[in-house]
């Protein structure tokens, strides 16, 4: 039996049945949905084989060559498809909707499995959440200078029972040329908004919720437009951390990096620094003297970071003085404040 489900269905029941994405294994590295395994019909290899089967020859020949590469491997798909689905029913896309997955589905059906498939596949799924970034939130966006711990607020704020949306844990990556020092390697722009949009669909969105501010890329991540320009126009929260609690949290956050992976990243904002302010930065480093290193960096971050927050709009800005270096205390604070 083979059901065919639009997008809001196909998603709704992956949260009990398990989704299998017959896509190439390069595809799937690309992006794809939240949780869904990936069973290729055709290796990468395989399936640049066939398209050029097709364009070269024609349909008729890339279908045949289609066959002859995909028939050796029919019981090995049944029975991986099982295991994944011992209950015997599962959910099937490709990258349309169209042969890969009618093929795959119609295997499935034929040794008894439940199979739905996702109407226009992936394509129509990544249609629909980029869409979905679209609608409107109730975002309070939190501010900050470089080093004030945001990050840590935004999670002490959910302890609290705040809805959060943390797009640098999405990311991998913390937003500075530092950022990516001690993360894992970041997903394509493509993953990251998938599973942005995994988080956003848990979200209550009858009420607030916390976003950290960022600049539109994350390290190599792209921010999808919808909800960046909400970000830019959202109610924010800036929290004026003091400069020396500011340098004590980054120290400590960094000091234990290598010369080498201190020096790549202070290299990378060469141009920001100043010929001057980079070569002090790096004697700095090199003398262990973590905390100069810091301040010569903040100079440059700060001033980004200012320029930014001024072209938001002013009332939209509510400032919290923060003197102390307790980001609970904080939280609770904005809670009280905004």
């Amino acid at each position: 039996m083979i059901k065919p489900l639009p997008v809001e269905q196909f998603l709704e029941k992956s949260k009990t049945i398990p989704i299998i994405d017959v896509r190439s294994p390069g595809e799937f590295e690309r992006g794809h949905i939240v949780g869904a395994i990936n069973i290729p019909l055709f290796e990468n290899h395989e399936r640049a084989e066939v398209g050029t089967r097709y364009k070269k020859v024609g349909k008729e020949s890339a279908f045949l060559l289609g066959l002859d590469i995909v028939g050796p491997k029919l019981s090995g798909f049944v029975k991986k498809s099982r295991k994944i689905a011992p209950d015997g029913e599962v959910l099937v896309h490709c990258w349309r909707g169209g042969m890969r997955s009618g093929s795959f589905a119609t295997l499935l059906a034929s040794a008894g499995m439940k199979v739905s498939i996702l109407v226009g596949g992936y394509k129509k799924y990544r249609n629909y959440i980029l869409d979905e970034f679209n609608k409107p939130l109730d975002l309070i966006v939190l501010g900050g200078k470089t080093g004030s711990g945001k990050t840590e607020i935004l999670y002490e704020l959910a302890k609290q029972g705040e809805q959060i949306l943390d797009l640098e844990g999405l990311a991998n990556h913390k937003g500075s040329s530092f950022g990516m020092l001690g993360q894992p390697p970041q997903p394509m722009t493509e993953h990251f908004e998938n599973m942005l949009y995994q988080k956003w669909a848990e979200l209550d969105k009858s009420r607030r919720i916390w976003i950290e501010d960022e600049s539109r890329n994350v390290g190599c991540c792209n921010i999808p437009d919808g909800l960046w320009q909400q970000m830019r126009t959202a109610k924010t929260a800036f929290i004026d951390v003091d400069k020396q609690i500011r340098v004590s949290r980054l120290v400590k956050e960094y000091a234990h990096f290598s010369f080498d992976e201190l020096k790549s990243a202070t290299d990378r904002i060469l141009k920001r620094l100043g010929g001057q302010h980079h070569k002090a930065a790096i004697e700095a480093l090199e003398k262990g003297d973590f905390s100069v290193g810091t301040e010569i960096a903040l100079n440059y971050y700060d001033k980004t970071y200012l320029h930014g927050l001024s072209k938001r709009d002013a009332s939209q800005i509510t400032t919290f003085i923060v003197k102390h270096n307790d980001t609970a205390t904080t939280a609770l604070e904005l809670i009280a404040g905004i």
